[in-house]
């Protein structure tokens, strides 16, 4: 399923999208995604390790973070609303995705919000969108990658191109971040595009 736009224009609402942001290296991946999410209305839900990469990685701090999002829960409160399958929501990006977040997922183990409301968007046919971030990659890596894009999931690794010219680290981020973007139907213009 693809998102259209910001906005859904037969009701009015704003497209919902749940980010979760797990323990790999990548912060500023997803601080950058939450910047570019417009006007969608956005639940954010960040794992203990994430919280401590971002503290290694950026000096923004986790409040930062949630400044940028409609609604942020704990990643331990699994009775939040992203965990069930009657609260509306149109997609979900996990930015970065670490390995064992995306194991979890690829093996149906709910153990917490994160991985939980994963769940929810495979059983009720929602876009999930997972944003690894591992080199090298594992055998094992591989193999729940493949188990998870054959059953819908978009995989798109933290692999930035160089034909749009980047100059600065941004210009790296900004790519990876729009193509997330261009996965959930967002306009936008992080990056030029091929022969554009």
């Amino acid at each position: 399923m693809a998102v259209a736009s910001h906005r859904d224009e037969r009701w009015g609402f704003a497209v919902r999208i749940v980010v979760g942001v797990s323990g790999a290296s990548g912060a500023s991946y997803a601080y950058a995604l939450l910047q570019n999410l417009g006007d969608a209305d956005v639940d954010r839900v960040i794992s203990e390790d994430a919280k401590k990469v971002i503290a290694a990685e950026t000096d923004l701090g986790v409040k930062a973070f949630e400044k940028l999002a409609a609604n942020a829960y704990a990643n331990d409160d699994t009775t939040a609303p992203p965990a069930s399958g009657s609260y509306r929501f149109d997609a979900m990006v996990v930015i970065p995705c670490s390995m064992g977040t995306l194991g979890k997922i690829a093996w149906g183990i709910s153990d917490n919000l994160l991985t939980r409301a994963a769940a929810v968007c495979m059983k009720e046919g929602r876009k999930l969108i997972l944003v690894p971030r591992e080199t090298p990659l594992a055998a094992t890596h591989l193999e729940n990658m493949l188990k998870l894009a054959n059953q819908g999931v978009v995989i798109l690794p933290a692999m930035p191109a160089f034909y749009h010219g980047p100059k600065t680290m941004d210009d790296l981020v900004n790519f990876v971040v729009g193509k997330a973007l261009d996965q959930l139907g967002i306009e936008h213009r992080l990056f030029k595009r091929w022969r554009e």
